[in-house]
Protein backbone atom coordinates (compact mmCIF):
# COMPACT_ATOMS: atom_id res chain seq x y z
CA UNK A 1 0.00 0.00 0.00
CA UNK A 2 1.28 3.49 -0.89
CA UNK A 3 2.36 6.03 1.72
CA UNK A 4 -0.60 8.25 0.88
CA UNK A 5 -3.15 5.55 1.56
CA UNK A 6 -1.39 4.65 4.80
CA UNK A 7 -1.81 8.14 6.24
CA UNK A 8 -4.30 8.68 9.04
CA UNK A 9 -5.94 11.39 6.92
CA UNK A 10 -6.66 8.95 4.07
CA UNK A 11 -8.11 6.40 6.47
CA UNK A 12 -10.25 9.10 8.06
CA UNK A 13 -11.63 9.98 4.65
CA UNK A 14 -12.38 6.33 3.90
CA UNK A 15 -14.34 6.11 7.14
CA UNK A 16 -16.03 9.43 6.44
CA UNK A 17 -17.06 8.20 3.00
CA UNK A 18 -18.72 5.16 4.58
CA UNK A 19 -20.55 7.40 7.06
CA UNK A 20 -21.97 10.00 4.68
CA UNK A 21 -21.45 8.59 1.21
CA UNK A 22 -24.95 7.20 0.89
CA UNK A 23 -26.68 10.32 2.16
CA UNK A 24 -28.70 12.07 -0.51
CA UNK A 25 -28.24 15.77 -1.10
CA UNK A 26 -31.86 16.14 -0.03
CA UNK A 27 -30.79 14.78 3.37
CA UNK A 28 -27.80 17.08 3.57
CA UNK A 29 -29.95 20.14 2.95
CA UNK A 30 -32.63 18.90 5.36
CA UNK A 31 -30.02 18.46 8.10
CA UNK A 32 -28.27 21.74 7.31
CA UNK A 33 -30.73 24.12 5.62
CA UNK A 34 -28.27 27.03 5.67
CA UNK A 35 -25.41 25.20 3.95
CA UNK A 36 -26.09 27.16 0.77
CA UNK A 37 -25.21 30.36 2.64
CA UNK A 38 -22.15 28.92 4.33
CA UNK A 39 -20.54 26.62 1.75
CA UNK A 40 -19.29 29.47 -0.42
CA UNK A 41 -15.76 30.69 -1.06
CA UNK A 42 -14.77 33.68 -3.16
CA UNK A 43 -11.55 35.16 -4.54
CA UNK A 44 -10.34 37.33 -7.40
CA UNK A 45 -13.87 38.06 -8.61
CA UNK A 46 -15.04 34.43 -8.64
CA UNK A 47 -17.51 32.88 -6.22
CA UNK A 48 -17.77 29.12 -5.76
CA UNK A 49 -20.96 27.68 -4.26
CA UNK A 50 -19.99 24.13 -3.32
CA UNK A 51 -23.04 23.37 -1.19
CA UNK A 52 -24.47 20.96 -3.77
CA UNK A 53 -21.64 18.50 -3.17
CA UNK A 54 -21.93 15.21 -1.31
CA UNK A 55 -20.14 16.51 1.75
CA UNK A 56 -20.98 17.66 5.24
CA UNK A 57 -19.44 20.26 7.50
CA UNK A 58 -16.45 18.04 8.30
CA UNK A 59 -15.47 16.86 4.81
CA UNK A 60 -13.33 19.80 3.76
CA UNK A 61 -11.44 19.68 7.03
CA UNK A 62 -10.59 16.03 6.44
CA UNK A 63 -9.52 16.78 2.86
CA UNK A 64 -7.34 19.66 4.07
CA UNK A 65 -5.69 17.29 6.55
CA UNK A 66 -4.92 14.92 3.67
CA UNK A 67 -3.40 17.79 1.66
CA UNK A 68 -1.24 18.76 4.63
CA UNK A 69 -0.16 15.15 5.21
CA UNK A 70 0.80 14.85 1.54
CA UNK A 71 2.95 18.00 1.74
CA UNK A 72 0.82 20.04 -0.64
CA UNK A 73 1.39 23.41 1.13
CA UNK A 74 5.17 22.94 1.09
CA UNK A 75 5.11 21.96 -2.58
CA UNK A 76 3.00 25.02 -3.35
CA UNK A 77 5.55 27.28 -1.67
CA UNK A 78 8.40 25.52 -3.47
CA UNK A 79 6.69 26.28 -6.79
CA UNK A 80 6.32 29.98 -5.98
CA UNK A 81 9.96 30.13 -4.85
CA UNK A 82 11.25 28.67 -8.14
CA UNK A 83 12.47 25.33 -6.82
CA UNK A 84 12.78 22.52 -9.35
CA UNK A 85 9.58 20.73 -8.53
CA UNK A 86 9.36 19.20 -12.03
CA UNK A 87 11.55 16.33 -10.96
CA UNK A 88 11.69 14.17 -14.08
CA UNK A 89 12.85 17.13 -16.19
CA UNK A 90 14.76 18.87 -13.36
CA UNK A 91 13.03 22.20 -13.98
CA UNK A 92 11.40 24.98 -12.03
CA UNK A 93 7.69 25.54 -12.58
CA UNK A 94 7.21 29.29 -12.76
CA UNK A 95 4.13 30.16 -14.78
CA UNK A 96 3.21 32.27 -11.73
CA UNK A 97 6.19 34.52 -12.56
CA UNK A 98 4.66 35.29 -15.97
CA UNK A 99 2.02 37.45 -14.32
CA UNK A 100 3.91 39.00 -11.41
CA UNK A 101 3.80 42.81 -11.55
CA UNK A 102 6.81 44.79 -12.68
CA UNK A 103 7.43 45.93 -9.13
CA UNK A 104 8.08 42.39 -7.92
CA UNK A 105 11.35 40.48 -8.03
CA UNK A 106 11.95 36.75 -8.01
CA UNK A 107 15.56 35.61 -8.09
CA UNK A 108 16.00 32.06 -9.36
CA UNK A 109 19.55 30.77 -9.70
CA UNK A 110 20.88 34.32 -9.77
CA UNK A 111 18.44 35.64 -12.36
CA UNK A 112 15.52 37.99 -11.74
CA UNK A 113 12.94 36.14 -13.79
CA UNK A 114 10.30 38.86 -13.33
CA UNK A 115 12.59 41.39 -14.99
CA UNK A 116 13.13 39.00 -17.89
CA UNK A 117 9.39 38.41 -18.24
CA UNK A 118 8.64 42.12 -18.45
CA UNK A 119 11.40 42.70 -20.97
CA UNK A 120 9.62 40.24 -23.29
CA UNK A 121 6.21 41.74 -22.50
CA UNK A 122 7.53 45.19 -23.42
CA UNK A 123 8.79 43.90 -26.77
CA UNK A 124 5.48 42.17 -27.40
CA UNK A 125 3.61 45.38 -26.59
CA UNK A 126 5.75 47.48 -28.92
CA UNK A 127 5.30 44.99 -31.76
CA UNK A 128 1.56 44.72 -31.14
CA UNK A 129 1.16 48.47 -31.32
CA UNK A 130 3.10 48.53 -34.59
CA UNK A 131 0.72 46.00 -36.14
CA UNK A 132 -2.49 47.36 -34.61
CA UNK A 133 -1.67 50.94 -35.65
CA UNK A 134 -0.94 49.93 -39.23
CA UNK A 135 2.67 51.08 -39.03
CA UNK A 136 3.88 47.51 -39.59
CA UNK A 137 3.56 46.90 -43.31
CA UNK A 138 3.71 43.73 -45.31
CA UNK A 139 6.10 43.14 -48.21
CA UNK A 140 3.93 45.07 -50.68
CA UNK A 141 3.33 47.99 -48.33
CA UNK A 142 -0.15 46.98 -47.19
CA UNK A 143 -1.01 46.93 -43.47
CA UNK A 144 -1.72 43.66 -41.71
CA UNK A 145 -5.39 42.68 -41.60
CA UNK A 146 -5.05 38.97 -40.79
CA UNK A 147 -3.10 37.15 -38.08
CA UNK A 148 -2.64 33.38 -38.22
CA UNK A 149 -1.23 31.65 -35.14
CA UNK A 150 0.56 28.41 -36.05
CA UNK A 151 1.23 26.10 -33.10
CA UNK A 152 -0.05 22.98 -31.41
CA UNK A 153 -0.92 21.90 -27.87
CA UNK A 154 -0.49 24.78 -25.46
CA UNK A 155 0.82 26.95 -28.31
CA UNK A 156 -2.61 26.69 -29.93
CA UNK A 157 -5.18 25.82 -27.27
CA UNK A 158 -4.24 28.71 -24.98
CA UNK A 159 -4.20 31.58 -27.47
CA UNK A 160 -7.10 30.08 -29.42
CA UNK A 161 -9.25 29.77 -26.32
CA UNK A 162 -8.27 33.26 -25.11
CA UNK A 163 -9.11 34.84 -28.45
CA UNK A 164 -12.54 33.22 -28.55
CA UNK A 165 -13.19 34.11 -24.92
CA UNK A 166 -12.15 37.74 -25.40
CA UNK A 167 -13.42 38.21 -28.94
CA UNK A 168 -15.70 40.96 -27.62
CA UNK A 169 -12.59 42.98 -26.73
CA UNK A 170 -10.71 42.27 -29.96
CA UNK A 171 -10.09 44.48 -32.95
CA UNK A 172 -12.98 43.62 -35.25
CA UNK A 173 -11.14 44.92 -38.32
CA UNK A 174 -8.45 42.27 -37.79
CA UNK A 175 -9.10 38.58 -38.53
CA UNK A 176 -7.50 35.93 -36.31
CA UNK A 177 -7.12 32.29 -37.28
CA UNK A 178 -5.45 29.34 -35.54
CA UNK A 179 -3.75 26.45 -37.32
CA UNK A 180 -2.57 23.41 -35.39
CA UNK A 181 -3.50 20.14 -37.06
CA UNK A 182 -1.02 18.62 -39.50
CA UNK A 183 -4.11 17.66 -41.52
CA UNK A 184 -3.76 20.02 -44.49
CA UNK A 185 -7.43 20.86 -44.27
CA UNK A 186 -6.74 22.96 -41.19
CA UNK A 187 -4.34 25.24 -43.05
CA UNK A 188 -6.41 25.39 -46.22
CA UNK A 189 -9.61 26.38 -44.44
CA UNK A 190 -7.86 28.92 -42.21
CA UNK A 191 -6.28 30.74 -45.16
CA UNK A 192 -8.80 30.17 -47.95
CA UNK A 193 -10.22 33.71 -47.84
CA UNK A 194 -7.06 35.58 -46.75
CA UNK A 195 -4.87 37.90 -48.79
CA UNK A 196 -1.21 36.91 -48.27
CA UNK A 197 -0.17 40.56 -48.70
CA UNK A 198 -2.16 41.42 -45.57
CA UNK A 199 -1.42 38.32 -43.49
CA UNK A 200 1.00 37.88 -40.60
CA UNK A 201 1.91 34.40 -39.33
CA UNK A 202 2.92 33.87 -35.71
CA UNK A 203 4.93 30.62 -35.60
CA UNK A 204 4.83 29.32 -32.04
CA UNK A 205 7.30 26.55 -31.26
CA UNK A 206 9.78 26.64 -28.40
CA UNK A 207 12.32 24.46 -30.23
CA UNK A 208 11.24 25.43 -33.76
CA UNK A 209 11.29 21.72 -34.57
CA UNK A 210 7.77 20.51 -33.62
CA UNK A 211 6.60 18.31 -36.50
CA UNK A 212 3.05 19.65 -36.87
CA UNK A 213 3.97 23.29 -36.33
CA UNK A 214 6.94 23.33 -38.66
CA UNK A 215 5.08 21.41 -41.37
CA UNK A 216 2.35 24.05 -41.27
CA UNK A 217 4.95 26.84 -41.05
CA UNK A 218 6.69 25.64 -44.20
CA UNK A 219 3.35 25.38 -45.96
CA UNK A 220 2.53 28.93 -44.85
CA UNK A 221 5.90 30.14 -46.12
CA UNK A 222 5.34 28.58 -49.54
CA UNK A 223 1.78 29.96 -49.65
CA UNK A 224 2.95 33.48 -48.89
CA UNK A 225 5.96 33.46 -51.22
CA UNK A 226 3.93 32.04 -54.08
CA UNK A 227 1.57 35.00 -53.85
CA UNK A 228 4.25 37.61 -53.16
CA UNK A 229 6.47 36.95 -56.14
CA UNK A 230 8.85 34.48 -54.52
CA UNK A 231 11.01 37.18 -52.93
CA UNK A 232 12.59 35.60 -49.84
CA UNK A 233 12.71 39.04 -48.20
CA UNK A 234 8.92 38.85 -47.86
CA UNK A 235 9.23 36.26 -45.10
CA UNK A 236 10.59 38.80 -42.64
CA UNK A 237 7.54 41.04 -43.12
CA UNK A 238 4.92 38.30 -42.84
CA UNK A 239 6.35 35.94 -40.21
CA UNK A 240 7.34 36.33 -36.57
CA UNK A 241 8.33 33.59 -34.14
CA UNK A 242 7.64 32.66 -30.55
CA UNK A 243 10.63 30.42 -29.89
CA UNK A 244 13.99 30.03 -28.21
CA UNK A 245 15.81 28.67 -31.28
CA UNK A 246 17.31 31.81 -32.81
CA UNK A 247 19.34 29.82 -35.35
CA UNK A 248 16.31 27.90 -36.58
CA UNK A 249 14.21 31.06 -36.73
CA UNK A 250 16.85 32.90 -38.77
CA UNK A 251 17.24 29.93 -41.09
CA UNK A 252 13.51 30.06 -41.78
CA UNK A 253 13.88 33.68 -42.87
CA UNK A 254 12.41 35.38 -39.80
CA UNK A 255 14.33 38.35 -38.42
CA UNK A 256 15.61 37.20 -34.98
CA UNK A 257 14.64 40.68 -33.80
CA UNK A 258 11.06 39.52 -34.28
CA UNK A 259 11.52 36.40 -32.17
CA UNK A 260 9.81 36.47 -28.80
CA UNK A 261 11.28 34.03 -26.33
CA UNK A 262 10.20 32.19 -23.23
CA UNK A 263 11.83 29.81 -20.80
CA UNK A 264 12.23 26.15 -19.98
CA UNK A 265 10.24 26.70 -16.81
CA UNK A 266 7.14 27.56 -18.86
CA UNK A 267 5.21 24.39 -19.68
CA UNK A 268 3.18 24.53 -22.88
CA UNK A 269 -0.18 24.14 -21.14
CA UNK A 270 0.76 26.96 -18.77
CA UNK A 271 2.05 29.33 -21.45
CA UNK A 272 -0.93 31.38 -22.69
CA UNK A 273 0.24 34.37 -20.62
CA UNK A 274 3.82 34.18 -21.95
CA UNK A 275 5.00 35.17 -25.43
CA UNK A 276 2.74 32.36 -26.65
CA UNK A 277 -0.01 34.92 -26.01
CA UNK A 278 1.34 37.25 -28.72
CA UNK A 279 -1.69 36.65 -30.94
CA UNK A 280 -3.93 37.37 -27.92
CA UNK A 281 -2.14 40.67 -27.36
CA UNK A 282 -2.45 41.52 -31.05
CA UNK A 283 -6.19 40.91 -30.77
CA UNK A 284 -7.01 42.77 -27.54
CA UNK A 285 -4.06 45.14 -27.19
CA UNK A 286 -1.32 45.43 -24.53
CA UNK A 287 -3.49 47.15 -21.91
CA UNK A 288 -6.17 44.45 -22.00
CA UNK A 289 -3.46 41.78 -21.98
CA UNK A 290 -2.11 43.33 -18.79
CA UNK A 291 -5.60 43.05 -17.30
CA UNK A 292 -5.52 39.35 -18.16
CA UNK A 293 -2.20 39.02 -16.31
CA UNK A 294 -3.59 40.95 -13.35
CA UNK A 295 -6.44 38.44 -13.07
CA UNK A 296 -4.00 35.54 -13.08
CA UNK A 297 -1.88 37.21 -10.40
CA UNK A 298 -4.84 37.97 -8.13
CA UNK A 299 -5.75 34.28 -8.02
CA UNK A 300 -2.08 33.32 -7.59
CA UNK A 301 -1.82 35.51 -4.49
CA UNK A 302 -5.01 34.07 -3.03
CA UNK A 303 -3.88 30.50 -3.71
CA UNK A 304 -0.53 31.09 -2.05
CA UNK A 305 -1.85 32.78 1.09
CA UNK A 306 -5.38 31.60 1.92
CA UNK A 307 -5.99 28.73 4.39
CA UNK A 308 -6.86 25.53 2.57
CA UNK A 309 -10.50 25.40 3.69
CA UNK A 310 -11.04 28.98 2.44
CA UNK A 311 -8.78 28.67 -0.59
CA UNK A 312 -10.83 28.66 -3.79
CA UNK A 313 -8.51 26.58 -6.02
CA UNK A 314 -7.63 24.23 -3.17
CA UNK A 315 -11.30 23.63 -2.29
CA UNK A 316 -12.09 23.01 -5.94
CA UNK A 317 -9.17 20.59 -6.34
CA UNK A 318 -9.85 18.72 -3.11
CA UNK A 319 -13.49 18.19 -4.02
CA UNK A 320 -12.40 16.77 -7.39
CA UNK A 321 -10.04 14.43 -5.54
CA UNK A 322 -12.86 13.43 -3.15
CA UNK A 323 -14.96 12.17 -6.05
CA UNK A 324 -12.08 10.58 -7.97
CA UNK A 325 -10.59 8.62 -5.08
CA UNK A 326 -13.50 7.98 -2.74
CA UNK A 327 -16.45 7.73 -5.13
CA UNK A 328 -14.68 6.32 -8.20
CA UNK A 329 -15.78 9.15 -10.50
CA UNK A 330 -13.88 8.72 -13.76
CA UNK A 331 -14.90 11.97 -15.45
CA UNK A 332 -15.56 15.60 -14.58
CA UNK A 333 -17.68 17.94 -16.72
CA UNK A 334 -17.04 21.68 -17.15
CA UNK A 335 -20.11 23.52 -18.44
CA UNK A 336 -19.60 27.23 -19.14
CA UNK A 337 -22.79 29.18 -19.77
CA UNK A 338 -21.14 31.57 -22.22
CA UNK A 339 -20.66 30.98 -25.91
CA UNK A 340 -17.43 32.97 -25.68
CA UNK A 341 -16.05 30.10 -23.56
CA UNK A 342 -16.88 27.39 -26.07
CA UNK A 343 -13.18 26.43 -26.30
CA UNK A 344 -12.62 26.52 -22.54
CA UNK A 345 -13.33 22.81 -21.88
CA UNK A 346 -10.92 21.83 -24.67
CA UNK A 347 -8.26 24.06 -23.12
CA UNK A 348 -8.84 22.50 -19.70
CA UNK A 349 -8.58 19.00 -21.15
CA UNK A 350 -4.90 19.54 -21.85
CA UNK A 351 -4.33 21.39 -18.58
CA UNK A 352 -5.89 18.65 -16.47
CA UNK A 353 -5.20 15.42 -18.32
CA UNK A 354 -1.67 16.18 -19.53
CA UNK A 355 -0.83 17.32 -16.01
CA UNK A 356 -2.40 14.58 -13.91
CA UNK A 357 -2.74 11.67 -16.32
CA UNK A 358 0.05 9.89 -14.44
CA UNK A 359 0.35 6.43 -12.90
CA UNK A 360 3.64 6.77 -11.01
CA UNK A 361 4.68 8.97 -8.10
CA UNK A 362 7.42 11.58 -8.12
CA UNK A 363 9.75 8.82 -6.95
CA UNK A 364 8.71 6.56 -9.83
CA UNK A 365 6.64 4.11 -7.77
CA UNK A 366 3.28 2.92 -9.13
CA UNK A 367 0.27 4.62 -7.59
CA UNK A 368 -2.47 2.44 -6.11
CA UNK A 369 -5.24 5.04 -6.18
CA UNK A 370 -7.00 6.76 -9.09
CA UNK A 371 -5.55 9.97 -10.53
CA UNK A 372 -6.43 12.27 -13.41
CA UNK A 373 -10.16 12.14 -14.19
CA UNK A 374 -11.25 12.64 -17.80
CA UNK A 375 -12.31 16.26 -18.19
CA UNK A 376 -14.87 17.23 -20.81
CA UNK A 377 -17.70 19.64 -21.52
CA UNK A 378 -19.52 22.00 -23.83
CA UNK A 379 -21.24 25.35 -23.34
CA UNK A 380 -24.75 25.61 -21.95
CA UNK A 381 -27.44 25.66 -23.06
CA UNK A 382 -26.37 23.56 -26.06
CA UNK A 383 -25.25 20.67 -23.86
CA UNK A 384 -28.68 20.49 -22.27
CA UNK A 385 -30.05 19.21 -25.57
CA UNK A 386 -27.40 16.52 -25.97
CA UNK A 387 -25.49 14.90 -23.10
CA UNK A 388 -27.37 16.26 -20.07
CA UNK A 389 -29.61 13.22 -20.36
CA UNK A 390 -26.64 11.18 -19.13
CA UNK A 391 -25.91 13.67 -16.35
CA UNK A 392 -29.45 13.43 -14.99
CA UNK A 393 -30.40 9.80 -15.52
CA UNK A 394 -27.21 7.90 -16.32
CA UNK A 395 -25.99 5.08 -14.12
CA UNK A 396 -22.99 6.97 -12.71
CA UNK A 397 -23.01 10.44 -11.10
CA UNK A 398 -20.62 12.81 -12.89
CA UNK A 399 -19.31 15.82 -10.91
CA UNK A 400 -19.94 19.03 -12.85
CA UNK A 401 -18.75 22.63 -12.79
CA UNK A 402 -21.33 25.18 -13.92
CA UNK A 403 -19.85 28.57 -14.84
CA UNK A 404 -22.18 31.57 -15.12
CA UNK A 405 -22.00 35.34 -15.41
CA UNK A 406 -24.25 37.99 -13.88
CA UNK A 407 -23.93 40.26 -16.90
CA UNK A 408 -23.60 39.60 -20.62
CA UNK A 409 -20.83 41.41 -22.42
CA UNK A 410 -23.30 42.53 -25.05
CA UNK A 411 -26.85 42.49 -23.57
CA UNK A 412 -29.61 41.35 -25.89
CA UNK A 413 -33.15 41.43 -24.57
CA UNK A 414 -33.73 38.89 -21.82
CA UNK A 415 -31.21 36.36 -23.16
CA UNK A 416 -28.95 36.56 -20.09
CA UNK A 417 -31.83 35.98 -17.68
CA UNK A 418 -32.88 32.92 -19.66
CA UNK A 419 -29.30 31.66 -19.84
CA UNK A 420 -28.56 32.03 -16.12
CA UNK A 421 -31.94 30.57 -15.12
CA UNK A 422 -30.72 27.35 -16.69
CA UNK A 423 -27.53 27.38 -14.58
CA UNK A 424 -29.54 27.57 -11.38
CA UNK A 425 -32.23 25.15 -12.58
CA UNK A 426 -29.80 22.50 -13.74
CA UNK A 427 -27.76 22.47 -10.53
CA UNK A 428 -30.95 22.23 -8.46
CA UNK A 429 -32.35 19.46 -10.66
CA UNK A 430 -29.10 17.49 -10.51
CA UNK A 431 -28.95 17.82 -6.74
CA UNK A 432 -32.53 17.07 -5.78
CA UNK A 433 -33.97 15.22 -8.77
CA UNK A 434 -37.61 14.16 -8.80
CA UNK A 435 -38.88 11.19 -6.85
CA UNK A 436 -41.51 8.61 -7.85
CA UNK A 437 -43.70 9.95 -5.03
CA UNK A 438 -43.56 13.46 -6.45
CA UNK A 439 -44.44 12.19 -9.91
CA UNK A 440 -47.32 10.14 -8.53
CA UNK A 441 -48.65 13.22 -6.72
CA UNK A 442 -48.52 15.10 -10.00
CA UNK A 443 -50.72 12.46 -11.59
CA UNK A 444 -48.10 10.98 -13.89
CA UNK A 445 -49.23 7.71 -15.46
CA UNK A 446 -47.73 4.85 -13.40
CA UNK A 447 -46.03 3.16 -16.35
CA UNK A 448 -44.14 6.40 -17.07
CA UNK A 449 -42.95 7.03 -13.53
CA UNK A 450 -39.72 4.96 -13.83
CA UNK A 451 -38.81 6.81 -17.02
CA UNK A 452 -39.48 10.23 -15.57
CA UNK A 453 -37.80 9.68 -12.21
CA UNK A 454 -34.68 11.77 -11.64
CA UNK A 455 -32.50 10.25 -8.90
CA UNK A 456 -30.70 13.50 -8.11
CA UNK A 457 -27.74 13.39 -5.73
CA UNK A 458 -25.51 14.48 -8.61
CA UNK A 459 -22.75 16.78 -7.28
CA UNK A 460 -22.13 20.20 -8.82
CA UNK A 461 -20.03 23.30 -8.26
CA UNK A 462 -21.51 26.66 -9.27
CA UNK A 463 -18.90 29.24 -10.24
CA UNK A 464 -20.27 32.74 -10.77
CA UNK A 465 -18.52 35.86 -12.02
CA UNK A 466 -19.81 39.36 -12.66
CA UNK A 467 -18.94 39.39 -16.36
CA UNK A 468 -16.38 37.89 -18.73
CA UNK A 469 -13.44 40.29 -18.96
CA UNK A 470 -9.71 39.82 -19.58
CA UNK A 471 -9.15 40.02 -15.84
CA UNK A 472 -11.85 37.51 -14.94
CA UNK A 473 -10.62 35.12 -17.61
CA UNK A 474 -7.14 35.25 -16.10
CA UNK A 475 -8.54 34.50 -12.65
CA UNK A 476 -10.65 31.64 -14.00
CA UNK A 477 -7.74 29.97 -15.80
CA UNK A 478 -5.49 30.38 -12.73
CA UNK A 479 -8.19 28.80 -10.57
CA UNK A 480 -8.09 25.66 -12.68
CA UNK A 481 -4.28 25.68 -12.88
CA UNK A 482 -4.03 25.65 -9.11
CA UNK A 483 -6.88 23.16 -8.71
CA UNK A 484 -4.93 20.78 -10.95
CA UNK A 485 -1.78 21.50 -8.92
CA UNK A 486 -3.61 20.73 -5.67
CA UNK A 487 -4.78 17.36 -6.93
CA UNK A 488 -1.36 16.40 -8.30
CA UNK A 489 0.44 17.51 -5.13
CA UNK A 490 -1.80 15.37 -2.94
CA UNK A 491 -1.43 12.40 -5.29
CA UNK A 492 2.36 12.84 -5.17
CA UNK A 493 2.72 12.87 -8.96
CA UNK A 494 4.59 15.22 -11.27
CA UNK A 495 1.93 17.47 -12.79
CA UNK A 496 4.48 19.26 -14.96
CA UNK A 497 6.04 16.66 -17.24
CA UNK A 498 4.32 15.02 -20.21
CA UNK A 499 6.30 11.99 -21.29
CA UNK A 500 3.06 10.34 -22.34
CA UNK A 501 2.90 12.43 -25.50
CA UNK A 502 6.31 11.30 -26.73
CA UNK A 503 5.99 7.63 -27.67
CA UNK A 504 3.37 8.00 -30.37
CA UNK A 505 5.21 11.00 -31.84
CA UNK A 506 8.51 9.13 -32.03
CA UNK A 507 6.83 6.11 -33.65
CA UNK A 508 5.23 8.39 -36.24
CA UNK A 509 8.70 9.63 -37.20
CA UNK A 510 9.72 6.01 -37.87
CA UNK A 511 6.60 5.29 -39.92
CA UNK A 512 6.75 8.38 -42.17
CA UNK A 513 9.63 7.01 -44.34
CA UNK A 514 7.76 3.71 -44.71
CA UNK A 515 4.72 5.54 -46.05
CA UNK A 516 6.73 7.67 -48.46
CA UNK A 517 9.40 5.24 -49.71
CA UNK A 518 9.55 4.84 -53.51
CA UNK A 519 10.19 1.12 -53.16
CA UNK A 520 8.31 -1.39 -51.03
CA UNK A 521 9.74 -1.02 -47.49
CA UNK A 522 10.74 -3.83 -45.19
CA UNK A 523 8.23 -3.69 -42.35
CA UNK A 524 8.46 -5.29 -38.94
CA UNK A 525 6.14 -3.52 -36.54
CA UNK A 526 3.27 -5.95 -35.90
CA UNK A 527 0.72 -7.63 -38.11
CA UNK A 528 -1.87 -4.86 -37.69
CA UNK A 529 0.47 -1.90 -38.23
CA UNK A 530 2.23 -3.61 -41.14
CA UNK A 531 -1.08 -4.29 -42.88
CA UNK A 532 -2.31 -0.74 -42.33
CA UNK A 533 0.88 0.67 -43.88
CA UNK A 534 0.63 -1.67 -46.87
CA UNK A 535 -3.03 -0.77 -47.36
CA UNK A 536 -2.26 2.96 -47.24
CA UNK A 537 0.55 2.61 -49.77
CA UNK A 538 -1.72 0.61 -52.05
CA UNK A 539 -4.43 3.28 -51.85
CA UNK A 540 -1.82 5.94 -52.74
CA UNK A 541 -0.54 3.92 -55.71
CA UNK A 542 2.79 3.03 -54.13
CA UNK A 543 4.39 -0.43 -54.34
Amino acid sequence: MSELRETAAWRTLESHRREIGDLHLRDHFARDPERGERMVVAAAGIELDYSKNRIDGDTLGHLAELAAAAGMPARREAMFEGERINGSEDRSVLHVALRMPRSRSLIVEGVDVVREVHAVLDRMAAFSEEVRSGRWRGHTGLPIRNVVNVGIGGSDLGPGMAYEALRGYSRRDLAFRFVSNVDGTDFLEATRDLDPAETLFVISSKTFTTLETMTNARTARAWALDALGGDEAAVARHFVAVSTNAEGVAGFGIDPGNMFGFWEWVGGRYSMDSAIGLSTMLAIGPDRFQELLDGFHAMDEHFRDAPLERNLPAVHGLLALWYRDFFGAQTHAVLPYSEYLHRFPAYLQQLAMESNGKSVTLAGAPVDYPTGPVLWGEPGTNGQHSFYQLLHQGTEPIPCDFIGFHHALEPLGDHQDLLVSNVFAQTRALAFGKSPEELEAEGVEPRLIPHRTFPGNRPTNTLTLDRLTPRSLGSLVALYEHSVFTQGAVWGIDSFDQWGVELGKSLAQRIIPDLQAAERPELGYDSSTDRLIRRYREARGRP
